[in-house]
Order: structure tokens, then sequence, then C-alpha cells
């Protein structure tokens, strides 16, 4: 056979080891892995470069449409160009910020028309589980392919804006799981207490405090616990499947595993942000940084990172939630919109702590970057180097460090709390479904070959 596309001299991760072996591909899919394996259209040396399964990014805000509320916040062509560079070959979008926000088929149609022909990656969809949507939207979301679904319990969205997202009551977090339960997917949870974060940030604003450390203590660590502790029971109670996103403390994921234990179908998830930043920093760096849940103590960073290695946390993500600059431009952190624009350095920097700094096994690492989220989300054909998957990868330079600039960041509008951060690893090439989507020589490819899942 005459292949598509070979890859050659890279160490390949593979599910249960890493090997100097050759991938062929044909017809975007991965045909033969082995030695010797003949010719190809096209061959790409990867030598001194670890080849990974390209990232699955199961957290990432994209808001287009916009509703002419948020039209200069991140797009489609911009948000998938940043996952591209940085060796994420397929993310799964969340429900908001765009307007009007992922509850229905209507709203869920107008959100593909507007990412059509612009998708640089492949995309899957989350569905919103709202107050407003428990009279059919979740079995029309269902029906329309969406892979999850989310809810915040923490105070959310606009209410002056129609169609924006809404944070769910106890009722209709009930109610949602009990339909989500009967369509076998999985729910996905913010999970925050509304009604103590946001009394305190209250107290904490009219005695005139301003600082980011003070918006952290405005959202202990009891605020996390507590709201996942009552999902645990309310998934006890109808059978729903859940996902509790962005952990950012030990404790939340304690309790995840001692439900776990007790037979509850629930996993989670943190970011890369807490993994890398801590409270002791933020004033230093400013409101770039300020994200909810927040980004917690440097005594507890190390406590995170064991819970990775020791695979009580599924995955990482990026919660990539980026807005316009005039929104974190303010001395006043709790004013400040609260979300870190992150989606292009998670595998740089990941291999980097992780792999580098901490051992972390190369497996563990394509773990926690790409197959066990496209486990958990049922994204089948991603996720793995294997026989009949897509061929999809990331080409990663090891022991390359570089300073992360501004004018590096491929997004609308380029902010990061990375900028200025020297970074230990370099993404060199990625490929999707065979194709290359970006290159460190040429760049971002203007062929724009990613699906909507």
């Amino acid at each position: 056979m005459k292949y598509d596309l070979i890859l050659k001299n890279g160490l390949v991760i593979l599910e249960d080891s890493q090997q100097n072996v050759e991938i062929g591909v044909k017809d975007g899919k991965i045909s033969a892995i082995g030695q010797d394996l003949g010719e190809a259209e096209t061959v790409i040396d990867a030598k001194n470069q670890i080849v990974s399964p390209g990232m699955v990014d199961a957290h990432v805000h994209i808001t287009e449409p916009g509703g002419g509320y948020r039209d200069g916040w991140e797009g489609y062509v911009t948000g998938t160009s940043a996952a591209a560079k940085g060796g994420v070959t397929s993310f799964i979008e969340m429900p908001l910020n765009q307007v009007p926000a992922t509850t229905d088929k209507a709203s869920i149609q107008t959100k593909f028309d507007a990412g059509k022909d612009e998708l640089s990656v492949d995309v899957a969809s989350y569905g919103g589980l709202v107050p407003y949507n428990l009279n059919g939207g979740i079995q029309e979301l269902d029906e329309a392919g969406v892979v999850a679904y989310k809810a915040f319990l923490a105070t959310c969205g606009d209410r002056s804006i129609e169609g924006d997202f809404e944070n769910v009551d106890d009722y209709s977090l009930y109610e949602g799981m009990k339909q989500i339960a009967k369509t076998g997917k999985i729910l996905s949870i913010h999970s925050e207490n509304a009604t103590i974060t946001d009394r305190l940030g209250e107290i904490a604003k009219a005695n005139g405090e301003t600082t980011l450390s003070a918006y952290v203590d405005s959202r202990p660590v009891f605020t996390e616990v507590e709201p996942i502790r009552k999902i645990i029971l309310f998934a006890k109670e109808t059978g729903c499947r859940v996902h509790i996103v962005h952990v950012a403390c030990e404790e939340g994921v304690d309790e995840i595993i001692k439900a776990q234990q007790e037979g509850v179908d629930i996993t989670c998830e943190t970011c890369t942000h807490y993994l890398y930043f801590y409270k002791e920093e933020l004033d230093d760096i400013g409101p770039v940084v300020k994200c909810s849940p927040p980004i917690r103590e440097q005594s507890r960073l190390e406590g995170m990172w064991r819970r990775v290695l020791n695979g009580d946390i599924s995955f990482v993500t990026s919660d990539h939630s980026p807005c316009t600059p005039d929104l974190k431009d303010t001395d006043n952190a709790f004013e400040a919109w609260g979300g870190i624009a992150g989606l292009q350095n998670n595998v740089d920097i990941l291999f980097d702590e992780g792999v580098q700094k901490r051992h972390l096994s190369l497996q563990k690492f394509a773990d926690i970057i790409a197959t066990a989220p496209a486990k958990r989300f049922g994204l089948d054909s991603k996720g793995c180097i294997a026989v009949g998957k897509d061929a999809d990868f990331v080409l990663i330079k090891p022991n390359a460090p570089y300073t992360l600039a501004a004018e590096d960041l491929a997004y609308r509008n380029k902010m990061s709390p990375y900028i200025g951060r020297e970074i230990g690893a370099q993404v060199t090439q990625t490929i999707l479904r065979g194709q290359e989507i970006y290159n460190q020589r040429t760049g971002i490819s203007e062929k724009r070959v990613g699906q909507f899942i």
C-alpha cells in the first residue's frame, strides 16, 4: 500500500508503551504502525521529537455568534487556530458565552451555521442545562448530537441579554438530571455555592477590597466542596452520569473519589492554570489570571499534581474563556471578567511541568490530554494512536525552552497569564486526520479542515 502520510523517526506514545515506530496514514485514519512501512505521498521526519495523540480539550469557550453583545470575543477562526498552534486537534465547546446560548435545536443550529468553514480543528458540542429549557430543549440537543450537557451552580450569565446562559436552581438541577439520565449522556457541572460566594464577594467589595488575593478569599474551598456533595447525592437519586469541571482543590477531588468507590458514575477534571499558578503571585500578574473557581495557595499546588499523577483527576483542560481587553483592564479584581485564555498553552506547559519536571510518564501525559477525555465523552475516533483511529498528532520538541510573547498567540485578543513565562517544550507540528494544520516553520494552515463532530 502507498500511504497518504508516513510519520517516522519520532518517539511515539502508544496506549501501553512508547516506541520508535512509523505511523502510516490513509484517508485520514491510522492504517498501520510498525517499521519500514514503505512509500507515502508525504513523509514527516519526527527525529528527536515526541509524537503524541493530539490534545482533546474538553473545556473550551468560543463566543460565536456574539449576538451583538460579545462580537469582539473569541471566534471560531481565531480559537481553532490557537488550538492548532497549541497541539489541540479536537475540543468540546461549551454552550456559553455565545449569544444565544446553546440550549435547544434552534440555538445549536445557529452555532453550527456560525462555524461553517471556519474550523481549523474538530469541534464537539456541549448542550446547556438551564431553568428555561426543561420543556423539550434537552431532548432537542440530544437529537442534535451534543456529546454532553453543562450546568452552572455558580452565578453566571447576564440577565439583561435575552438568550444568555443561566445557572440552575436545585429544582432545575434535579429535573434536568432526570431528563439527561434518560439520554445516557453526561452532565458536567461548575460547582460553586452561588449564594455564599456572591455574598462574600459583595461584602469584600463593600469593605474596599480590590485585590485578587481578596477575591480568592471570597470563594473559600468549602464553597467548592459543598455543591460537589450535593451533586453526588442528586446523581445517586437520578442515575445521571456526572463530571465536575475545573476542580481547584484536593478536598473536592477526594469527595469524587469517595463517590466513585460507592458506585457513582462521576469524574472530574482540573485545568492547566491550577497546576501552574498560585494565589501568592496573582496580584503581581493582574486580572488576566482571574478565574472561577479561583487559583489557590502555593501550598496546594503539589497536592493537585499528586492527584493527577495518581489518576484521581481524570484529565486536564484549558477552560479557555477569554474576553475583550477592556473587561480585564481594571484595578479592582472583583469587577474584572473571570476567565483565562489558555487554549494554546496546555500541551507545552503540561509536558514541561508534568513530564520534564515531575516525571509524569508519557502514557499518563497522553491519557490526561487526549485518551481519557475522548473515552469519557464518547469521541470514539479520537484520543490515542492506534490503528483505525483518526490520524490526529502533535509533535513535541522536548527540552526546548522558549519565552511566550503576546505576538505568539493566535487568539483574537492577545491576552494570556502565560505571557513572559519560560516554557520548556515546544509544539512543532499538529496533524488533524492526516493533514498538517500547524507547522512551526510555516505557521497555521489556511485550509480550514476542521469539522463539527
